[in-house]
Order: structure tokens, then C-alpha cells, then sequence
């Protein structure tokens, strides 16, 4: 899907409240707006209790639509049930491209597959304690926590292990325009399975030489770990976790005058 069709991509965004808290609104439709626009906002709880009255507000200055949901029976949460009857009717009306679920829930999971499975795009809110069937059962996750963080954040960078600066190895080739390049980087320790998953996805790309188009990259690495997001690692976009690994080798390529420069990487170990 391209960033146009993207942009204009009808969403149903479908809030647990019970699960949520109300803090996370503001950033939950600022990330949101990126993958389409909201035309259905509800949140689901039960509204006479008094765990829900700080939502009153982002109700309000959202436009957000509250559904009530009595909890029949203690022990029992009657509010999921009714987000995934609700989420059920909006997806037979065949009028949305995608849908936001908004938990933390493992109840959901089940839902999320099945709205796949109808061709729909389905986003994932949650905290990082959210179970791992829930996250894989989307095409993309995005926890709370990276909502609420920048990449200068004190507990951000305590959370972090970053060694010194280290140089980038960045090429150059007569047959193609480059576009300007940092001189060094900070490389940020990748988790393991990360870093496979990155070699393993560059060398899929990749073409003859072993250079890889890291747009096309980030795509397989997305399917492959629906939560992946750089700012876990205190990075804002994919190219700069690529270059902070310092496994990679980059080339930044200007394909004509006037047109965008496009990255590309190949795993050093090719040499």
C-alpha cells in the first residue's frame, strides 16, 4: 500500500477502556492518523463505575463514542465481548480498510486474526506487558510506552545500553549521486534475534551484489515482528537501527535530480 492510499485508509478504532487508561489519547490518534483516518472512535466499559471518570474528558475532546457494557457477573469481563460483537458488525459492513484495537488484552487475539483473514489491516495498541499471541496476531504493534518516550528521555537512556561512537561505514560509487551522510553513530545493542532477523531480511532483498533497498527491508522485518518499532531502541526511524547495528554496509543513493534518496544496505560479512 502506498503512503497515499495509507493516508487515506478508513480505520475503526475500538478502545478497551477497562484495559486502557486515557493518559495514552492524545498519542494513541497522533500514531494512528499515520495509517488512515478514524471514522469510528468507541470505547468500551462500564461507564457508572468509578474506574472510568477520568475518561470523561478524552471523550469528549476526541469524539470519542462511549459504549456502556454492565458487568453481569464478577470475575467475568462483559466488555470484550461486546468491543468483538461490535468490531464483527463494522467489519461486515465492508466499509473500512483496517482496524485499531486498543489493549492489552490476549482476549483479542482471536479477533484480530479474524479480521486478517478478511483482508483488513489490523493495528495493535498495547503496553509491553501485552501477551505475544495478541502482538503476532497483528499486522503491526505499537506499545504505549514508545508512544510516550523520545529518544532523550532519562529512563529511555538508563533502559538503553549505547557504546561510544563508533564509525559507519558508508559507500561510494561513481555510478551513482549520494546524498550527504553522518560520519559516525552511535550503535545501539540489537537483541539477537533482531539482528538475524535484519541480516536474514537484507539478504532476502538483496540484489546480485547484496545490496538491499532497506525501504523494502523494513517491510519483511514488520511482518516478521509486528511489534518492531525504533524508537525501542531510542532511534526514530529503521534506516538508523540498520546503521547503529555497524553490521551493514550503506549506500545512499540519489536516483535522479529531484528525486528522493533511497537507502541501501549490504551485510558487511559479504566482503
Amino acid at each position: 500500500m502506498s503512503t497515499e492510499a495509507a493516508a487515506n485508509s478508513k480505520l475503526a478504532v475500538l478502545i478497551d477502556a477497562d484495559n486502557v487508561t486515557p493518559t495514552v489519547t492524545d498519542a494513541l490518534f497522533a500514531e494512528a492518523a499515520k495509517y488512515g483516518i478514524s471514522f469510528v472512535r468507541r470505547a468500551y466499559g462500564d461507564w457508572t463505575g468509578p474506574n472510568l471518570k477520568g475518561w470523561k474528558e478524552q471523550l469528549l475532546r476526541r469524539s470519542i463514542q462511549p459504549i456502556q457494557q454492565f458487568s453481569y457477573t464478577q470475575g467475568k469481563n462483559a466488555t470484550d465481548s461486546a468491543m468483538i460483537i461490535d468490531a464483527m458488525d463494522l467489519l461486515y459492513t465492508n466499509r473500512f480498510d483496517g482496524f485499531c484495537l486498543v489493549s492489552s488484552d490476549s482476549d483479542f487475539t482471536r479477533l484480530a486474526a479474524r479480521i486478517r483473514e478478511s483482508g483488513l489491516v489490523v493495528y495493535g495498541f498495547g503496553e509491553r506487558k501485552t501477551p505475544k499471541p495478541f502482538v503476532a496476531a497483528c499486522d503491526k504493534f505499537i506499545y504505549f510506552e514508545n508512544l510516550h518516550v523520545t529518544p532523550d528521555d532519562d529512563a529511555l537512556a538508563a533502559s538503553l545500553a549505547v557504546s561510544p561512537q563508533a564509525s559507519v561505514s558508508v559507500i561510494s560509487s561513481p555510478t551513482h549521486k549520494r546524498a550527504p551522510s553522518s560520519s559516525s553513530s552511535s550503535v545501539v545493542k540489537i537483541d539477537e534475534k533482531l539482528a538475524f532477523q535484519l541480516r536474514m531480511a537484507v539478504e532476502a532483498s538483496s540484489d546480485e551484489e547484496g545490496w538491499a533497498n532497506l525501504a523494502k527491508v523494513g517491510s519483511l522485518i514488520t511482518k516478521q515482528r509486528p511489534d518492531f518499532d525504533p524508537r525501542t531502541y531510542g532511534l526514530l526511524k529503521f534506516n538508523e537501527v540498520v546503521i547503529a547495528t555497524n553490521a551493514f554496509e550503506i549506500d545512499k543513493r540519489t536516483p535522479a535530480e529531484g528525486k528522493a534518496t533511497v537507502m541501501y544496505a549490504r551485510d558487511k560479512k559479504r566482503k
